[in-house]
């Protein structure tokens, strides 16, 4: 038998662990869960659990966003789509739903189905990119609610109010199983669509945001990395290319909103802290796509492509070899050539916003 790699077998260690962790965190809960239990359910030293994982925090989200992508391998899209709003947040909240925990779960376990974050994200960090990540989730059902090139403000803040009467019900249900009955969540879920929230006016920061610099910079960009959203390869030979660390993700919002109907625009997210504010924007991403999957179909799902880079290499291609969760760079590229650049608050918007020069005259974009 031919002996394995040294990638092959560290990739071996972090199943295994990763194995023992799930088992551990049902049977104790995050709270009381040890790593050196973990080390020998795992059959494996402690060293090996922590070659492969920053700490206990790290290891319980590895946990749950490896649960939320094999739901999401395992998601069967509906033939179409609901017909409107109030039926899709309906379906979406019966989706959703399913990982209510029943009664007589184990503490561990019911939290593990209902991807529990309690007592986890105690850090600054955590808890800010968890603010943007929730106005993120927001922005991308309201994507798939309405199309990109007409999607409200309005519709983002039910699409908001929709995920909170959500997340509301499974924190009652993590500490009271059985509480809070599901269909009635999925017809009050409905009924939000009746709720005339109105339509804010631009944001009263955009105006001051500096405009994109023209530019015309030939780049190399990084190959391999997929849209979270189809799973597809994505290139960058064309639109509009915002980078994002995860503490600013709801800049999104604007960068969407501001972009042309014909533009393909990719939202690169990245962190300074791939082991733990990484998996955690993973975690919540992959697991909101799984429920999209199941609800819409594949012509009503997101138009924009959400693309993790936990390496950096995106930003490293645009000259920025630095990066953290506060992370704004935004280019506009047409034909493999980066036509605009932006840095900073509000990147997204101006390189969604820029026209080239010549754009008047030749039809250029």
């Amino acid at each position: 038998m031919a002996r394995l790699t040294r990638a092959q077998q560290q990739e071996r260690t972090r199943a295994a662990v990763l194995v023992a962790a799930r088992q551990e965190f049902a049977e104790y809960d995050y709270a009381e869960a040890k790593i050196d239990r973990i080390a020998e359910r795992a059959e494996l030293t402690r060293g090996a659990v922590y070659s492969n994982f920053t700490g206990k925090r790290a290891l319980y989200l590895a946990v749950l966003a490896d649960a939320a992508e094999l739901a999401r391998a395992c998601a069967e899209p509906p033939a179409e789509s609901p017909d409107c709003v109030g039926r899709a947040l309906g379906s979406f909240a019966r989706v959703w739903l399913e990982r209510l925990p029943f009664l007589g779960d184990t503490p561990g376990s019911g939290h593990l189905q209902l991807r529990s974050l309690s007592g986890v994200l105690t850090t600054e960090p955590a808890r800010t990119a968890m603010a943007e990540l929730v106005r993120f989730e927001a922005l991308l059902l309201a994507l798939a609610l309405e199309p990109r090139s007409a999607v409200r403000a309005g519709t983002v803040r039910l699409a908001g109010l929709a995920l909170t009467l959500l997340h509301g019900a499974a924190g009652l249900a993590e500490n009271a199983p059985g509480v809070g009955d599901p269909f009635d969540l999925t017809r009050a879920a409905e009924h939000l669509a009746g709720i005339a929230l109105g339509d804010d006016t631009e944001p009263p920061h955009l105006p001051y945001v500096a405009p994109a610099r023209s530019t015309e910079d030939r780049w190399v960009p990084p190959r391999g990395l997929r849209d979270e959203i189809t799973g597809r390869p994505v290139g960058f030979d064309d639109g509009v290319v915002v980078v994002l660390g995860a503490g600013r993700l709801s800049a999104a919002e604007d960068a969407v909103r501001s972009a042309r109907p014909d533009d393909e625009v990719t939202i690169v997210v990245v962190t300074s802290d791939p082991a733990e504010i990484g998996q955690l924007a993973r975690l919540r991403i992959v697991d909101l796509v799984g429920c999209l999957l199941r609800v819409f179909a594949a012509d009503r799902l997101p138009q924009a492509r959400i693309v993790f880079d936990d390496s950096g290499t995106v930003p490293a291609a645009l000259g920025h070899t630095s990066v953290d969760d506060l992370t704004e760079i935004a280019v506009r590229v047409r034909d493999g050539l980066i036509v605009a650049r932006a840095t900073g608050r509000g990147a997204g918007h101006a390189a969604a916003r820029h026209r080239s020069p010549d754009s008047g005259r030749s039809g250029a974009v």
